[in-house]
């Protein structure tokens, strides 16, 4: 008798606690491939102990998909709900104007109008209104890619518009990209260390290149220092929110994206070069996070979703060449292909209580899902020409049912789309490579030179993408033609 009260108890109070809207956090790496996830990946040489214990205490998506294989569109869909070709496909560039829709609604705003506490810390990079700071007459100066503006070219005392205030978050910390200027801090709409000096880079990364366009910044701008600042701003932030008011904390991190400048603390700490260094260190900063949420009592009433923009960089190659560490595991690409590897990205959702623990999920789901099902979550409204392209997947998350979506569209530039449907993917290109591939990797690996106009997999028996079925299934591949033709259209949901 005892203990059936006990067990009634336990449960009431779980149903009152998820009676309360739970808060939502969304980590999101940058650049991190499928395989960088240890518990997704056997072979790995890179550790990633707080990942992998929350993808234990949660659920693990293994077919999970951002909307491009490049940085600016994943973020820009992940917070709209829709595709990001419905209006473009590249970056947002050094002082580029703002590519979000002002008409439409974004995660944030919904979140923000149900009472919600709103914050992002880390990455932007979807434009800011430059004009409204810079002065009568400021022009580039320099050619070709060493174009940029001076440092005094702009009031940087003033606010600027477009950034993530204008799109219902309440608070700002980060440094917009960590590899375009301005190299400078920037809280709420307004840069808070003034840049005095054009950037110099002398120091070598832990891998790779720099990768750091020129422009102003501050002086002896320290690049090491971006992540562990972002991480503790993070930690500050959960810190200061109270139990009564639910929160929403986007937390778009910089890493492991180049420049790869893993603090010290972690260097050696992987078997995998500098890159592996910077994972274990974005790795430490999911466990910060989850600690700041334990602290401070949130832990067992948030919603926290890993994942991360596109695939793993060029340099991923010669990763497993030199060290046997595949960052994009068994898939085929990196980061800008349209083949798998380019958009299948780590996916972990943990919700104490409302999402199975210790769960592995097949079930097909893209980051532009994260917007309905929160909607569902709390209660949000969708106002009509916004999230047109967004499931609700909550069933699916719960554990209570399959996935809402069996078509998804791949897409980095203008000149390729690949359409998956079902078990099957179309490669509508004539390759889905964007990033040049070694042909040392191809020989290793079994790929032969595609002589078709384009591509067509099984993924359930051909994950990896190497048997290439577009001449012998001319109905399929007519079929999966004209779905991908109806999907860009309208709106895949409303």
């Amino acid at each position: 008798m005892k203990r059936a009260l006990t067990t009634l108890c336990l449960l009431a109070f779980g149903a009152a606690l998820h009676a309360a809207q739970p808060n939502i956090v969304i980590l999101y790496a940058d650049d991190m491939g499928y395989g960088d996830l240890g518990i997704q990946n056997p072979q790995s040489k890179i550790p990633t102990p707080n990942l992998d214990k929350l993808a234990k205490a949660g659920m693990r998506f293994t077919d999970a998909h951002s909307s491009s294989g490049i940085c600016t569109p994943s973020r820009y869909a992940l917070l709209e709900g829709r595709y990001h070709w419905r209006k473009f496909h590249g970056i947002v560039n050094s002082f580029d104007q703002p590519i979000m829709d002002d008409e439409k609604q974004t995660v944030a705003e919904m979140l923000k109008a149900k009472g919600y506490q709103t914050a992002c810390i880390g990455k932007w990079h979807l434009g800011w209104d430059w004009e409204s700071i810079k002065k009568p007459g400021a022009e580039l100066q320099g050619d070709g890619k060493k174009k940029s503006f001076a440092p005094g070219a702009f009031d940087w005392s003033k606010p600027i518009a477009g950034g993530p205030l204008s799109h219902g978050f309440d608070y700002y910390f980060g440094d917009d990209v960590p590899n375009f200027p301005p190299y400078a801090c920037f809280e709420n709409d307004r840069v808070i260390t003034t840049p005095t000096v054009a950037l110099t880079t002398t120091a070598p990364t832990a891998e790779g290149s720099w990768e750091a366009r020129p422009g102003p910044s501050v002086k002896d701008w320290d690049f090491w220092a971006v992540m562990p600042t972002l991480t503790t701003k993070a930690e500050e932030w959960i810190g200061k929110q109270q139990k009564d008011k639910p929160f929403f904390l986007y937390f778009p991190f910089t890493s492991p994206h180049a420049p790869i400048v893993p603090a010290k603390e972690f260097v050696g700490k992987s078997g995998a070069n500098g890159y592996g260094d910077y994972v274990v260190q974005t790795d430490d900063t999911v466990g910060r996070v989850l600690a700041a949420l334990e602290k401070h009592g949130f832990a067992d009433n948030t919603l926290v979703i890993f994942s991360a923009d596109n695939g793993p960089e060029q340099y991923a190659y010669e990763r497993i060449k030199n060290f046997g560490h595949r960052s994009m595991g068994e898939l085929r690409g990196l980061k800008r292909d349209i083949w798998e590897g380019g958009h299948r990205v780590p996916f972990v959702v943990k919700w104490p209580g409302v999402v199975p623990a210790g769960k592995v999920n097949d079930g097909l789901i893209s980051q532009i899902d994260i917007y309905a099902t929160i909607a569902a979550i709390v209660g949000g409204d969708i106002p009509a020409g916004s999230a047109e392209d967004s499931f609700n997947q909550l069933a699916l998350i719960k554990g209570e049912g399959p996935s809402a979506r069996d078509t998804v569209v791949h897409n980095t530039n203008a000149n390729g789309y690949a359409l998956r449907h079902g078990d099957w993917v179309l490669v509508d290109a004539k390759s889905g490579s964007v990033t040049k591939v070694p042909a040392w990797f191809d020989e290793a690996n079994g790929y032969a030179k595609n002589t078709q106009p384009g591509e067509l997999y099984n993924l359930k028996d051909d994950v990896a993408e190497k048997k290439n079925l577009y001449s012998e299934m001319p109905e399929k591949v007519a079929e999966l033609k004209a779905l991908l033709a109806k999907v860009r259209e309208k709106g895949q949901v409303r």
